[in-house]
Formats: structure tokens, sequence, C-alpha cells
């Protein structure tokens, strides 16, 4: 009945709500009975099954009784991964400047094994120093008070920290070489970030490639994007895609496969990975 345990309360959450949609398929309930069953809506199941929200024992339970979820050591089990996803993690510490939408994807990357992405305005949130965070949350959101910066400044630290753990994320990284370029914060903030990012390439779980200009548009015309991927076998792979008012989880296997292969051409367009310091030192000769 249930899948592996590890991860953390967002993956937890995630494995219950998948758990949840395939027992009410199976037996054939639509989603409105199921709110209606929980004293919910339709909606409210749909977000549950997404993992987006809470779970509350008391509606697991009632959903369970009516999915003919009988057996005790079941039931136990589903309720067990309920709890501990109700567990404080450390980002609920940041709810004053944290949206809902961006605190399912620090959930996540905190239980991923490896993410994979492309950028092509600035440099990834994870590989960003202090000084250019500072720079680019006060440049990207104007309606921040200084204190707001500095608080979201301290929350891309401690994302930036899982890169130091002992069984690290692992990143793998395709960076457009417009976001190099791009003086965000000043030359000297500038030339902090690039000489981290060759500090970055020697760790051997940190991957960086650059997509030169001469590559021309080709894949990149995905736009920004994550993929994720986790221990879990619970969990799908998951494309994060993010805009100015909310973010895109996607979890469907061909929207997933299809930025897979984006990826991949990204990855086979961009320079290989060795020759990513000697790009870097050639912009910091102009810097």
């Amino acid at each position: 009945m249930t899948e592996s345990t590890s991860g953390g309360p967002t993956a937890r959450r995630i494995i219950v709500g998948a758990q949840l949609r395939r027992l009410r398929e199976g037996c054939g309930v639509s989603r409105e009975d199921a709110g209606y069953a929980i004293r919910g809506s339709e909606s409210k199941i749909s977000r549950m099954e997404l993992g987006r929200v809470g779970l509350k024992p008391r509606d697991i339970e009632d959903l369970l009784t009516l999915y003919k979820v009988t057996d005790e050591e079941s039931r136990s089990a589903i309720l067990g991964l309920v709890r501990d996803s109700n567990l404080h993690a450390w980002w609920h510490e940041y709810d004053d400047i944290l949206p809902d939408w961006f605190r399912t994807y620090v959930g996540l990357e905190e239980d991923a094994m490896m993410v994979r992405l492309f950028q092509s305005h600035v440099v990834p949130g994870l590989l960003q120093t202090e000084e250019y965070a500072r720079a680019a949350i006060a440049a990207g959101r104007p309606d921040y008070r200084s204190a707001e910066v500095e608080r979201t400044v301290e929350l891309r630290k401690s994302r930036s920290a899982q890169l130091a753990k002992r069984n690290p994320l692992r990143v793998w990284a395709v960076i457009d070489e417009a976001a190099l370029r791009r003086p965000v914060g000043g030359s000297v903030v500038m030339r902090g970030q690039l000489e981290h990012l060759i500090q970055l390439t020697t760790q051997s779980h940190i991957t960086i490639q650059i997509l030169p200009f001469h590559a021309g548009a080709q894949a990149s015309y995905a736009g920004a994007f994550n993929l994720l991927r986790f221990y879990d076998e619970g969990l799908p792979d998951i494309v994060y895609l993010e805009n100015l008012v909310g973010a895109l989880y996607l979890d469907k296997r061909d929207q997933v496969d299809r930025y897979t292969r984006v990826m991949d051409r990204l990855a086979a367009e961009a320079l290989p990975p060795e020759r990513t310091e000697p790009m870097i030192r050639s912009i910091l000769a102009i810097l």
C-alpha cells in the first residue's frame, strides 16, 4: 500500500496525495463525492491529491473509509505519513516572505536527489553569492523594503546550504551566456559571483554548463525551468515553472518527458563542463 517513506514533509504530502488519488479512482469515486464526504469541495480534493495543502488526519480517515481501506496496517501507514507531513520544516521560519506557491518548491528541493535547471536571465538562486542575491532580489522586487530583501537573502542562503550537506543535492545547471554578462549589482558583485561559479565547478555534485550566444535560439525557447528528481520512488519527476505571481508544477509523464528532452538538448548545445571555467575567466577578464 505504501511506498518508501524517505524524504521530508512536502514529499510525504505528495506521496499521500498520490495514494489517495489511486484509491479514489480504484473505487470509482468522483472528486465531488469525495469532497462531500469530508465536508469540503472538489477543488479541495484536487489540492490534496496534488500535495498542495496540509492534510488533516480526520479528513484522511474519512476518505480511507469511503475508499474501503479497512486494513488497520494500511490505514496506520498512511496516517503515519500524514502526521509526518505536518511536521515543522525549516522554511516555515520564512513564512513572512515565502509565497505559498514557492513554499512547495522549497520543500521539494529539500527532498530532491537532483535538480537539472536552465536559467537565461540570472545566475540560478542555488548558485548565487549573498551579494549577487541581494542585488538580484532588490531589482526584481522593487516593492520590497530592505528588511524583506534581507529576509529573502537569508532564505536563499539556507537553500544553498543544501549544497554543503553530507549527502548534498546534485545540481546540473545550464546557464545562458547572457546571465553571466549581465552586470547584476555592478562589476565587483559580478566578479565575486563569477569566481564563486568557478569554485563550484570543482565540486563533484555540481555540473555547470554555459549556453553560448553562438548556439542561437535552439532549445532555449522553452524559457527558464527546473526539473527535479527524487530518491523516493513514490515521487515522480516534477517540472517547476515560475512567473511573477505564481508557479506551475508539472508531473504528468508526457509533460515531464517533453521538458527532459529540452533539457537534454540544452546540455548538448551548451559548452561541455570542462570549458565552463575558461569561458567564465574570459568574461572576468573584461569586467
